[in-house]
């Protein structure tokens, strides 16, 4: 899923998150008071949801595959760890 899908489902969500807060306290609770506290119930388990959604990976992302990780240097001061096979004796002259 691409980042900008997935902001977008993000924020569809909480949209309908605080549409639902919104009705239920502005509308709905003249009619039930229960069916507000019910609607706010309903709408307070869509950010935790929309937030794993958002973060959720796909198959063609590969953010959590970095190289760097598979470097046995890494801990070693004076190691660049921006360039993990960087040898400092193969720097052209």
């Amino acid at each position: 899923m691409q980042t900008r899908r997935r902001r977008r489902y993000y924020y569809a969500m909480m949209g309908v998150c605080l549409g639902m807060f919104v009705l239920a306290w502005g509308l709905v609770r003249f009619y039930s008071v229960c069916a507000a506290v019910g609607l706010c119930v309903v709408a307070m388990v869509i950010p935790p949801a929309a937030a794993v959604f958002a973060n959720k990976r796909d198959p063609e992302d590969d953010w959590w595959n970095d190289p760097r990780w598979d470097d046995p240097k890494w801990d070693d001061p004076g190691h660049d760890r921006d360039h993990p096979d960087h040898d400092p004796h193969d720097e052209p002259r």
